[in-house]
């Protein structure tokens, strides 16, 4: 359980009741019920504006835009943005970090920068009750990093304007979905099948389950993937390209009758990507979007797909899971990080929540580092054996 988390009960065993006025008050008594959650009623909803639509309207295709990775600028250490916090811890060694005391809506561009530079290192951090980080303030900060991207299939708020967010938006009437996929194609990156698939994205949720009622997101660090890998299947895969598709979420808005606001592609992307910000290699892959390995047999090409799936999914390492609360920010870089759509299982909570995203470079392998090398390199901590032919107690 990541720090913060979990708020502990304390108690005096030695005074159960305190004097108020010359009366003997009780303590309130605590009641629980196992696996069973507070519903919050929505009867006067406050962000019925942000609420999700699906516009019936024809974009053109997406075209190549300039772009410029802002945490290249950023401070080494984060300084600009770290000296204002009053905390801020790793949830593991290979990814996630929270920050505390921070207000994402009145950052300096010398923190915006550090902000991505941090993102770019640790591939989410989060940020608790950003009450002020409205969603114009969080479509401004993603301007900032970038052009926003504007997705062809998935619901957009109902106020006008705002066709670059994504609405994420599960209600108590909401149909249980969790017997259409697997678990391990829900480990994705957002449409990589564009010319220039989303770096820094921030999701803001606005209303969801009470802590204990579920509805956590999953993160993977394809760094960390990446250094899971033999040096042998590293070179290997760092000369392949996958096919990114984007004809699986079409198809899925056609058969619930829904517009598809830009034509589905399929991308070409290389396995193995190297950062602008940080130089190191991670894999570029998700079971969501890559239906292809290109240039090599099918029986290999699916072999490859199933080899990389189970990585991502069953490498406990590569992952960090956050619990949220009202108001919280998780900020994410796609490139590097694979998120896991909502676990289920929070019914009958309503989850709503506010995407925005920028696009980043083209993908391109240059070669360049690995992050836990230079890290174990920088910390004085000895090299990784990977070779798996000897005999070890399993790790308890």
């Amino acid at each position: 359980m990541a720090p913060s988390l979990e708020e502990p009960i304390r108690s005096s065993p030695a005074i159960h009741g305190s004097k108020l006025n010359g009366a003997l008050e009780k303590s309130p008594k605590l009641t629980y019920e196992p696996g069973r959650t507070i519903v919050e009623s929505h009867d006067e909803y406050e962000h019925n504006d942000l609420r999700p639509i699906f516009p019936n309207v024809h974009w053109e295709p997406l075209v190549e835009v300039p772009y410029h990775d802002k945490g290249i600028e950023g401070h080494p250490k984060f300084r600009n943005l770290l000296d204002s916090a009053t905390d801020v811890f790793d949830y593991n060694p290979k990814i996630g970090t929270e920050v505390h005391g921070i207000n994402l809506a009145r950052l300096t561009d010398a923190q915006k920068n550090d902000l991505a530079r941090l993102i770019a290192t640790r591939g989410v951090v989060f940020f608790r009750n950003q009450v002020d980080f409205d969603i114009e303030a969080q479509r401004k900060l993603g301007q900032y990093l970038g052009t926003l991207h504007k997705h062809a299939t998935t619901s957009v708020p109902r106020k006008p304007g705002l066709e670059d967010v994504h609405v994420v938006y599960t209600d108590e009437k909401s149909k249980d979905q969790r017997a259409y996929f697997t678990p391990s194609f829900l480990w994705h990156s957002d449409v990589t099948y564009e010319i220039q698939p989303p770096s820094y994205t921030s999701l803001k949720l606005l209303s969801g389950p009470p802590r204990g009622g579920g509805g956590d997101t999953l993160w993977a660090s394809q760094y960390a993937a990446y250094d899971s890998l033999s040096p042998f299947m590293q070179k290997y895969l760092e000369g392949l390209t996958g096919l990114h598709s984007a004809e699986i979420q079409a198809e899925g808005s056609r058969g619930l009758g829904r517009p598809i606001r830009r034509a589905p592609i399929i991308t070409e992307h290389p396995l193995i990507r190297t950062h602008p910000v940080t130089g190191w290699k991670s894999l570029f892959f998700n079971p969501g979007f890559v239906t292809k390995i290109a240039g090599i047999p099918k029986t290999e090409s699916d072999a490859i797909i199933r080899f990389l799936n189970e990585v991502i999914a069953t490498t406990q390492e590569l992952h960090v899971r956050f619990q949220w609360g009202k108001n919280d920010v998780a900020f994410w870089d796609n490139r590097i990080c694979k998120n896991h759509s909502a676990s289920y299982g929070f019914a009958p909570h309503r989850r709503h929540a506010v995407r925005v995203a920028c696009h980043a470079e083209r993908p391109v392998f240059a070669g360049g580092k690995s992050q836990e090398d230079e890290l174990n390199a920088r910390y004085g901590l000895p090299k990784i054996n990977k070779d798996g032919s000897g005999q070890s107690n399993y790790n308890d």
